[in-house]
């Protein structure tokens, strides 16, 4: 489903279909230089390193390889945390289902751990329901991560509100299935948001603003085929209210 996958994250294959990163034709090489994709986006890269595993999660057709998708959760943990008091509240709990995930995988049952199709079919034979459940729970984490991505990539260049955008995506994905405790702390947490700017360079240092908005759109866009398939999966197996 990905072809191009390798070249892309190796930095072999220019964006076309995100304006910051098209070239125009008929420029040397110096000034195609500048058009590269942002390091940020390479191998070695914050955004690249979460975008690969998840990319590769979606190999297997219609279904999601769970070491995959608990590496990839690995790497967008290590890009949240230091952005903000409300990404630290979320990537603690995160980590905690990520390991729980990790623990199932490493048991004597880990051959029906590989992935998502097998899990809920082992799991339901068995009647034991919790690695469905903790998956459930990292499924509505990654719609607002993705949504909250989404929305500060695309904001109006110099947004000093992309807490505010992040805060709506918090509101849509997770506020529904928190308790009004764990609501309002998260609404205090918003106000100590980065603003728009700030955000894009602590996210794709040291390159302009709408490359680094691009750059965090391609990987909001790979969180959001990651998490339509997961939930058509887990829809198909009326498992969407588990938690």
């Amino acid at each position: 489903m990905y072809p191009d996958e390798d070249k892309i994250l190796q930095g072999k294959t220019k964006f076309t279909s995100v304006p910051g990163f098209q070239i125009p034709q008929g420029l040397g090489p110096l000034e195609a230089l500048e058009h590269e994709e942002p390091p940020c986006l390479g191998p070695q890269g914050m955004l690249g390193r979460a975008m690969r595993p998840f990319l590769a999660s979606l190999k297997p057709p219609g279904d999601v390889e769970l070491s995959q998708y608990v590496a990839g959760w690995r790497e967008l943990i290590r890009f949240l945390t230091p952005l903000g008091s409300i990404f630290t509240f979320a990537t603690r709990e995160a980590s905690t289902k990520v390991e729980a995930l990790e623990s199932r995988m490493r048991s004597p049952d880990a051959a029906h751990y590989t992935s998502l199709a097998a899990m809920t079919a082992w799991e339901r034979q068995t009647g034991l329901l919790s690695g469905s459940r903790t998956l459930l729970l990292l499924h509505r984490a990654l719609r607002w991560s993705q949504l909250c991505l989404s929305r500060v990539a695309t904001g109006t260049r110099g947004d000093p509100v992309a807490g505010v955008q992040c805060s709506d995506a918090y509101r849509t994905a997770l506020a529904p299935h928190h308790p009004w405790l764990v609501q309002q702390a998260a609404r205090l947490a918003f106000l100590a948001f980065p603003g728009r700017t700030r955000f894009l360079e602590m996210a794709c240092p040291g390159t302009r603003e709408t490359d680094a908005g691009a750059a965090l759109a391609r990987v909001a866009g790979t969180l959001e085929d990651v998490y339509n398939r997961t939930q058509s999966l887990l829809a198909e197996r009326d498992l969407l209210n588990l938690a």
